[in-house]
């Protein structure tokens, strides 16, 4: 570490060409040092929902239990101790649902609170109303369709259909 080298600028740039960092580790340590570099030599993990993950979120929600308030439950799945008492989501005609889900709804004639089956027997209604195969070939309903169909799908993902 005291050794000093006083070259040129020259000699400088041709010593520092033929230098190699890497000289002396084998070629999966020093493939293992490149892929570290990649994040800085930092310890990572994956955001997935494994086991490691779900340790580290339940040592940090036992670190912080006392004064810490977690208002968007990134630490635990339990709700935060100002939400505990408060309602649930579901009101006198079910869930509550966005205004995607409430249009859908409307499209398909249907009310707020209507179950999967219901969505699915309405929806098998329309779409044998509104197909050309089963009305003869008649075009002037596709908007329709095609807005029942979309309708649907805005349901179906919403895990109402």
């Amino acid at each position: 570490m005291n050794d000093f080298y006083w070259f040129c600028q020259n000699h400088a740039s041709e010593y520092n060409k033929s230098w190699n960092f890497f000289d002396g580790l084998s070629e999966g340590a020093a493939q293992a040092y490149s892929d570290a570099a990649r994040h800085g030599h930092r310890p990572t993990w994956s955001f997935n929902s494994g086991s490691t993950s779900r340790a580290r979120a339940t040592r940090a929600t036992k670190d912080f239990q006392e004064g810490f308030e977690d208002p968007f439950s990134m630490f635990s799945d339990r709700p935060p101790p100002s939400q505990k008492n408060a309602p649930a989501n579901d009101g006198p005609q079910g869930p509550r649902m966005g205004r995607l889900q409430a249009k859908a709804l409307d499209t398909l004639g249907l009310e707020g609170h209507a179950d999967k089956a219901t969505v699915r027997k309405r929806y098998t209604e329309l779409l044998r109303a509104y197909h050309p195969d089963s009305n003869g070939g008649d075009r002037s309903f596709e908007d329709q369709l095609q807005k029942v169909v979309e309708a649907y799908q805005i349901l179906k993902n919403a895990n109402m259909g």
